[in-house]
């Protein structure tokens, strides 16, 4: 049988238990399934929480919950109402779904957290406040903080320690259960959710300690049935799983995983750069499907727009990947036609090589990021731009302009770059792989302030170019270069480059028209 190259990440909770009000029907719970029939996903990856806040009939770990009588987060409550009943009924939420997936032609991957956190594991505290506070401030046994030596600030230090033999064994016991009870395709760690496993000072022994643990897992999934998987989850950065314990490359050789999912970061990342997992697969039989975010949260834009989601899904097919882990796009729940417009071309490179796409280098959201043991990113925005300094932002294009231009397909190159902070008394200079960019070329948006916007106010000015063919990216990497000339002498902020956007427009045929409505046509001429 083949193996699935398009895999659905689905969390369990935000578009399943979270939505549905108690008591939630098996007909409900079988959405999870029937929203996916019928695309291109061949395997669904569910969710089974943690440890200490398991989402099936477990008899080894913790149900979520369990034990709570009342619940400040009544979201929460509302999950432990619908998953127990469901239970109760018979319908344990986990062979539910795999009964439901099998039926309709679709492989289901248990995911377990291996990390998440204090977060969860601080339900039973919350009836008694004074034993919360005690509870998030000293770390208690088999977490590493425990150890000393660690900021309480730090992430990892509520995190359980695997340098613990009772904190593996409890993880890999819940992995057999699921193996033992469940008709399952394979499963899943996701590796990248809390990335802290070890104390800082055992960082080196920990890489060991992990490795050996993967290979036991290995194990018991390859002994419950040869044929299921194991697919990791880890940090699409090589340094920052080293930084953390995680060694995938070694885990690639060794030939205990299947599948390995980099995961960029919470956001999409269209020029995350794969090819150290690409090249270590080679010559082993671990394929390699890297995460395919759609969040981009800009003042525009929450989810990404198709021609957002194309240019991430092209760029990471021209890396020579062997399919993809659709991530984190539980969250465009409830799923509309945009949703299933973009999950349709995902698994196509060659179908969405002439339709529209937008590169977009990830800029700070709504709020800023948490920090990554390691981002993945080239040139994260935004960045300050000083006097006289040029500053050079990167980004992949995988569109092979040169052809279409030959066939008259290319509509427009537009670049998009916002600059913060800056006014009109300003001078930047801009420059794309080399060339100089003519102010003949340029159109300037004043949006130094905004009444309103989509989604949250961002203020600056746009530099749009459109760009003749002899400015046009080249295939592969893309160079920006902005240099502030001239300064505002009465400013006194500094001068930030924000948001960098290059959109390719297509059309359908030659001389074709752009729609009802053509830019360059009037309302009532077609």
């Amino acid at each position: 049988m083949a193996k699935p190259r398009i895999f659905f990440d689905h969390d369990g909770r935000h578009p399943l238990i979270y939505m549905y009000e108690p008591p939630m029907q098996k007909e409900e719970l079988e959405a999870a399934v029937d929203e996916l029939v019928g695309t291109p996903v061949e395997a669904l990856s569910l969710t089974l929480g943690d440890a200490q806040s398991l989402l099936y009939d477990s008899q080894v770990g913790a149900l979520w919950g369990r034990d709570i009588k009342k619940w400040p987060h009544l979201i929460w409550k509302r999950a432990n109402q619908n998953f127990t009943q469901l239970i109760k009924a018979g319908c344990d939420p986990l062979q539910v779904l795999c009964d439901k997936a099998h039926a309709n032609g679709l492989l289901l991957y248990a995911m377990l957290l291996p990390q998440q956190g204090a977060r969860e594991r601080m339900l039973k505290s919350w009836e008694n406040p004074r034993f919360a506070a005690a509870e998030q401030r000293d770390p208690q046994p088999l977490e590493i903080g425990s150890k000393g030596g660690v900021d309480a600030e730090w992430p990892g230090y509520r995190a359980w320690d695997y340098a613990c033999d009772a904190v593996r064994e409890r993880n890999l016991a819940i992995v057999e259960e699921v193996l033992a009870r469940y008709p399952v395709d394979g499963f899943e760690l996701q590796l990248n959710y809390c990335p802290y496993y070890f104390h800082p000072d055992e960082i080196a022994a920990g890489m060991g300690i992990m490795t050996e643990w993967i290979g036991r897992v290995y194990a018991a999934v390859k002994k419950s049935d040869p044929t299921r998987e194991l697919v990791l989850r880890v940090p699409a950065n090589l340094d920052g799983c080293r930084a953390v314990g995680l060694e995938p490359l070694e885990w690639m050789r060794r030939g205990i995983v299947d599948a390995i999912v980099p995961e960029a970061s919470g956001a999409a990342d269209p020029s995350a750069d794969f090819s150290a997992f690409v090249k270590a697969a080679h010559g082993t039989a671990c394929r390699v499907l890297p995460a395919l975010q759609s969040r981009i949260d800009s003042d525009r834009v929450g989810e990404g727009t198709i021609e957002m989601v194309r240019a991430g899904a092209c760029n990471y097919w021209a890396q020579g990947v062997d399919g993809l882990y659709i991530a984190h796009w539980f969250g465009c729940w409830p799923y509309e036609a945009d949703f299933y417009q973009k999950l349709r071309e995902v698994p196509f490179p060659e179908t969405m090589a002439a339709k529209d796409k937008i590169y977009r280098v990830p800029s700070e959201g709504s709020a800023p990021a948490p920090e990554a043991i390691a981002p993945n990113v080239a040139n994260p925005l935004p960045i300050e731009l000083a006097k006289g300094q040029a500053l050079q932002v990167g980004f992949a294009v995988s569109d092979d302009l040169k052809k279409w231009d030959k066939v008259n397909r290319v509509h427009e190159v537009i670049l998009r770059v916002r600059v913060q902070e800056t006014t009109e008394r300003d001078r930047l200079r801009f420059a794309f792989n080399g060339k100089e960019l003519p102010q003949s070329l340029l159109r300037k948006i004043n949006q130094m302030y905004v009444m309103d916007a989509p989604r949250y106010r961002v203020f600056g000015y746009w530099y749009v170019f459109r760009l003749p063919e002899k400015f046009r990216p080249v295939q592969g990497w893309n160079v920006l270069e902005v240099e502030l000339l001239k300064r505002d002498g009465q400013a006194l902020p500094a001068v930030v480059l924000r948001d960098v956007e290059l959109e390719i427009k297509y059309l359908m045929g030659k001389n074709y028209h752009r729609g009802l409505i053509d830019a360059d046509l009037g309302p009532g001429e077609l």
